[in-house]
């Protein structure tokens, strides 16, 4: 009795473990096997390489007042010229401002059917407009050292290039003088407003000249200093300096004798500069190599050094090739 109910006992305990045994494994197999969930790592959009070349630019030699900024105004956007057979396309310095209309409407008389258009800049931004591969027929250069690099560069006719006209700087004032400017020493005074072209313009080449000669012939290094102390403005060309003059924003600029003798009278007073100090600047004018009116390029150089021409530019205060 005993040994039968060991035996029922141990069969009951191993069938009660059975179905335990089943019931856990039912419960396991019934729910769905769960795969880890995998976050992939964020992706990040391939960065391009980039390489940026920083070009310095020199820091300007000319003394500024500390509590002045130096202005510079930009030129005009180059025009976008095509060749034709009527119309010669002239790259002209700046400071011909004044006398391109006469001019212009002299040679159209002189050779009708022609026209003249002059693209009016100042002669560094010419020259790199041609070297950028803007059309012209003829160039006229305020500067030998602009003209013969665009020579060396190929970009003259060289035969063509010769010496057209010259000029003088002189001092204008606006014709109220608010500065009471009277002689060239007073431009070193406290508070004047000067304008000036950049060293880059010829006119400011020239006028850098000038005051160095001024500085060493009767004046003094300080009285130089002052001078570039008191200039609030560098332009890119020099008709910018004479309507800074005009306009009554500075209270002196130094420009060509022939602007001053170009404007209306009464716009400004000039004081002039001594011959033995001043900087006569020669002008040129080529044919370029590029012209596809050769014919009429080398008609408006002859015109411009014709009598009829070099009167025009006498009549404006260009003084003649000496």
């Amino acid at each position: 009795m005993d040994k039968s109910y060991r035996i029922f006992t141990t069969i009951s305990i191993v069938c009660a473990l059975l179905i335990i045994a089943a019931f856990f494994a039912g419960c396991t197999t019934s729910q769905p096997t769960t795969k880890p969930v995998t976050t992939p790592p964020a992706t990040t959009a391939p960065v391009q390489s980039m390489t940026t070349t920083v070009v310095s630019t020199p820091a300007p030699t000319t003394v500024v007042p500390p509590t002045t900024t130096a202005v510079v105004v930009t030129s005009t956007p180059v025009p976008n010229y095509t060749p034709s057979e009527k119309t010669l396309i002239v790259y002209t310095a700046a400071s011909l401002k004044g006398v391109s209309g006469k001019l212009g409407t002299e040679f159209s008389q002189a050779y009708p059917g022609h026209t003249a258009v002059f693209n009016l800049d100042g002669t560094q931004a010419l020259k790199t407009q041609v070297e950028n591969g803007a059309y012209a027929d003829v160039f006229i250069s305020a500067s030998n050292s602009y003209t013969n690099t665009l020579k060396g560069e190929g970009y003259f006719m060289n035969s063509t290039v010769k010496p057209l006209t010259t000029n003088y700087v002189i001092v204008i004032l606006p014709a109220t003088n608010p500065g009471n400017i009277k002689t060239l020493a007073d431009l070193a005074k406290p508070g004047v407003k000067i304008a000036m072209e950049d060293k880059t313009v010829p006119a400011g080449t020239a006028t850098y000249a000038v005051l160095a000669n001024l500085a060493k012939s009767t004046y003094n290094q300080d009285w130089n200093k002052s001078v570039f102390s008191n200039v609030v403005t560098y332009e890119t060309s020099e008709p910018g300096v004479a309507t800074k003059v005009s306009l009554g924003e500075v209270d002196a600029g130094f420009v060509y004798e022939s602007t001053y003798t170009a404007a209306p009278k009464d716009t400004y007073s000039a004081i002039t500069i001594p011959k033995a100090d001043n900087y006569l600047q020669t002008y040129t004018i080529g044919v370029m190599q590029q012209t596809q009116n050769s014919g009429t390029a080398q008609e408006f150089e002859d015109f411009m050094l014709s009598s009829i021409g070099q009167q025009i530019l006498k009549d404006y205060g260009f003084r003649p090739v000496s």
